[in-house]
């Protein structure tokens, strides 16, 4: 029997953002390239600010964008 492998960091929080707003990653993600250059917490605040999103999404989404720069 394959063993599911538990997501874990930032991607755990991925299923509960989708479901809670309502769109894909890849739409917060976007959002997160396109506010450009900003600093970790300049990120988390804009998505908070201006999207509605809790600390703890808003923050998971920030780590993965910036992990993947």
């Amino acid at each position: 029997m394959p063993t599911s492998e538990k997501i874990q960091g930032p991607a755990s929080y991925f299923p509960s953002i989708e479901k809670k707003y309502g769109q894909p990653i890849e739409h917060w993600l976007q959002v997160l390239r396109s506010a450009g250059d900003l600093k970790h917490m300049e990120l988390v605040k804009l998505l908070k600010a201006d999207h509605g999103l809790g600390h703890g999404h808003a923050n998971a989404l920030v780590a993965h964008h910036l992990a993947r720069r």
